[in-house]
């Protein structure tokens, strides 16, 4: 188990038999997402993205909740259309790259997540919260409309309510969440840690290589017309099937044994 520590602590990396627990750490700030959170959280991404030991990444954060989006004390203090620009910009990068990052990447969500912390929860393939969590892009609050929040939000949830949402600023909770599919599970708030460590547990059971085809197929099919989604998840599952984990999968499935899987990186 290897610690490490990002940008003066706003983010805290946890390596763990090939998961990474990766902890927004501005507690007294709700977790916002300053330039220097997503800094560090970029850096890390990319980092992870290189390694082939890292089997899975979970995003949690310090505090009282999971992230209250970017931090409005910092944009007002730079009144630069430039700036913004560069701002959401990198911001955008950081939710692509969790989408596009090799391996799940799991949101461990508890107290409220809102605005552009809604949309990394949005953004990550998977997503447990704590009962009493709660969900928000509620910028049009404070007169500015969710914009990029809106992207990751309706590929979760059907159009009506994701707009309802952004156009009212409400809260819903953990288990309208996960009724509206912006969440894979909901459990109580002690079990949390529990619940999140038995979904790493499970995907570390799999096939490396099986898990790491299946994210490469997964989103970028959802943007493809039918016939090029089953034309590209044809390929892919080749590919796949010609891997040295399928053949021993197989092998140890037609022999009633356990399969023992290659580890990447190690």
């Amino acid at each position: 188990m290897n610690q490490s520590h990002s940008s003066e602590n706003v983010l805290l990396r946890e390596d763990m038999d090939g998961a990474v627990y990766l902890t927004l750490n501005r507690p007294d700030k709700f977790n916002t997402l300053s330039e220097a959170m997503l800094t560090a959280l970029q850096r890390e991404l990319e980092a992870i993205a290189a390694d082939p030991a890292v089997r899975c990444v979970v995003i949690g954060g310090n505090g009282r909740g999971f992230c209250a989006g970017h931090d409005l004390k910092e944009m007002r203090a730079n009144p630069d259309h430039a700036y913004y620009q560069t701002l959401f910009r990198n911001c955008s990068k950081l939710m692509q790259s969790v989408v596009s990052l090799p391996v799940p990447v799991i949101a461990k969500v508890h107290g409220m997540a809102t605005a552009a912390g809604c949309q990394l929860v949005a953004s990550c393939d998977l997503a447990i919260a704590a009962q009493s969590a709660s969900f928000a892009v509620s910028g049009i609050n404070v007169g500015l409309f969710c914009s990029t929040p809106a992207v990751a939000l309706s590929r979760n949830i059907p159009s009506k309510r994701a707009f309802d949402m952004l156009v009212s600023g409400e809260f819903i909770d953990a288990d309208t969440a996960l009724e509206w599919g912006l969440l894979s599970g909901v459990t109580a708030d002690y079990d949390l840690d529990a619940a999140v460590a038995n979904k790493v547990e499970q995907i570390l059971r799999k096939s490396p290589a099986a898990v790491r085809f299946g994210k490469s197929m997964f989103q970028p099919q959802r943007q493809m017309s039918l016939a090029d989604a089953y034309d590209f998840a044809g390929n892919v599952m080749a590919e796949n099937m010609m891997s040295p984990d399928a053949s021993e999968g197989i092998d140890a499935f037609l022999a009633k044994r356990k399969p023992t899987w290659e580890q990447p990186g190690r």
